[in-house]
């Protein structure tokens, strides 16, 4: 199967910066998309930014011209830089992975999440 593992969160004082990193492993035959997803408490998971593979790069507007997204296709890696944090980011911050392992149809795979907080 797919693994992704997260790392990079924390606590940071609002306008601090974290990049969070994470790591796809397993038997993946191609990669369609990865992304970023959170969720506060009370909240419904949200997208935070993707990147399709030859395609678009997305982000949530909240979070457009603060985060970056990148990705390491040699690594299977995808990065969130994310820069003058606000309060309201505070939430877990979850890897997103969309693609194929052998024949079987495109899945999307999660990874275990990492707290982000973003103190006052």
């Amino acid at each position: 199967q797919v693994q992704l593992v997260e790392s990079g969160g924390g606590l940071v004082q609002a306008g601090g910066s974290l990049r969070l990193s994470c790591a796809a492993s397993g038997a993946i035959s191609s990669i369609i998309n990865m992304g970023w997803y959170r969720q506060a408490p009370g909240n419904q998971r949200e997208l935070v930014a993707s990147i399709t593979t030859g395609g678009p790069v997305e982000y949530a507007d909240s979070v457009k011209g603060r985060f970056t997204i990148s990705r390491d296709n040699a690594k299977n890696m995808v990065y969130l830089q994310m820069n003058s944090l606000k309060p309201e980011d505070t939430a877990v911050y979850y890897c997103s992975l969309v693609g194929t392992v052998g024949i079987a149809r495109p899945t999307r795979f999660w990874g275990q999440g990492t707290q982000v907080t973003v103190s006052s």
